[in-house]
């Protein structure tokens, strides 16, 4: 590795600014820290540390109150994030709404519920076990450890927030984000990320993962939790990436949902790979029992797909009908996170659905 000037910073619950030589700061104190103050989060130091005092993990963790945005991050530039890990009680994943800032932006460039930037918009069983995720740009080990590796420049500021949009407070929330202050080439491009989710798609018509995106960018990524609604195969679908001007016809046009996911033959079997997954889901082909949960993904790290002026993803959900071969268009419970960089601006997202909405029952 080559020497470099750049000066590498961590921002925790126990230095919220990511600041030199001040980490495990705080103090088993009614008091809060004045830095805590100022990026306004909520103070509650551990008592457990009340017999050793500063320096013995006092505050590794903080509470989102119910119905409130919580600063994460809020630092000057120019620098870039390498790594972000985050783990917390996993009932309310889509119900906490993580929105990245880059450069004083008035729009986020991120605004994503936490489970589904981590590929994990579904739960598994009563105890909403999170999916293991094995992937390059994203990692979720046991038990419920959720790791970004997406690079994520910024120039002047950037500014994390989390929003628990539930009627409940949700304690303890770890957190780490590690990054580099140090100079950003011009042509370096900003990560977005935006979520979507149709329920129940209606008939005939293809869902949109992305769409709106103005401007010169690569494509790096898609997430799906996808819930069918009928009974058999559910992925004949064909994915569509309509790029710079393209209006009825797509330039690339994909051959079924489980090959652009890094599959064949209705998948068969779950797995994880470092570009491409389908973590969770069903073995029985084209005999998937009606309200099965699936989960895939495929990061174009090695293959982004670039666009000069715009860019439009969708998918088609399809199945089969009973007897005579012939194609179904399915009504399923689809959601989706779109990952990408571009130059700013960038268009408005579409608004975030509510509360009720956003709810996996």
């Amino acid at each position: 590795m080559k020497l470099s000037g750049a000066q590498t910073r961590s921002i925790t619950a126990e230095n919220v600014y990511g600041e030199r030589g001040r980490g495990g700061m705080a103090e088993v104190s009614e008091t809060p820290q004045p830095e805590v103050v100022r990026i306004g989060q909520k103070w509650e130091p551990s008592q457990v540390a009340s017999d050793l005092g500063r320096g013995w993990k006092v505050r590794p963790s903080i509470m989102l109150p119910a119905e409130t945005v919580t600063t994460l991050m809020d630092v000057d530039g120019p620098g870039i994030i390498q790594h972000i890990w985050c783990t917390v009680d996993p009932k309310r994943l889509r119900h906490l709404i993580l929105r990245m800032y880059w450069d004083n932006e008035e729009t986020p460039s991120v605004e994503v519920p936490l489970g589904d930037f981590f590929c994990n918009g579904w739960r598994i069983g009563d105890d909403w076990k999170p999916v293991n995720i094995f992937s390059l740009p994203i990692n979720v080990n046991p038990s419920g450890g959720f790791n970004s590796f997406f690079p994520m420049p910024f120039r002047q500021h950037a500014r994390i927030t989390i929003e628990n949009i539930s009627t409940c407070d949700q304690p303890a929330f770890y957190y780490t984000i590690n990054y580099a202050l140090c100079d950003i080439a011009q042509d370096d491009a900003y990560f977005h990320a935006q979520f979507r989710r149709v329920n129940p798609l209606p008939y005939k018509e293809d869902y949109v993962i992305i769409d709106g995106v103005k401007g010169q960018g690569h494509y790096v990524g898609t997430y799906m939790a996808w819930q069918q609604n009928n009974w058999g195969w559910w992925g004949e679908g064909e994915l569509k990436v309509y790029l710079d001007g393209d209006r009825e016809f797509p330039t690339i046009c994909g051959t079924g949902t489980e090959d652009y996911f890094g599959g064949a033959w209705a998948f068969i079997d779950t797995f994880s790979a470092p570009f491409m997954g389908y973590p969770m889901g069903s073995p029985l082909a084209d005999k998937v029992p009606q309200g099965t949960r699936h989960s895939v993904y495929r990061f174009h790290i090695m293959d982004p797909i670039r666009f000069q002026s715009d860019i439009k993803v969708t998918i088609q959900a399809l199945g089969w009908r009973r007897g005579p071969w012939r194609y179904l268009p399915l009504q399923d419970d689809i959601a989706s996170v779109a990952y990408w960089y571009q130059s700013e601006p960038h268009a408005p997202f579409p608004s975030l659905p509510d509360r009720d909405y956003l709810e996996v029952i």
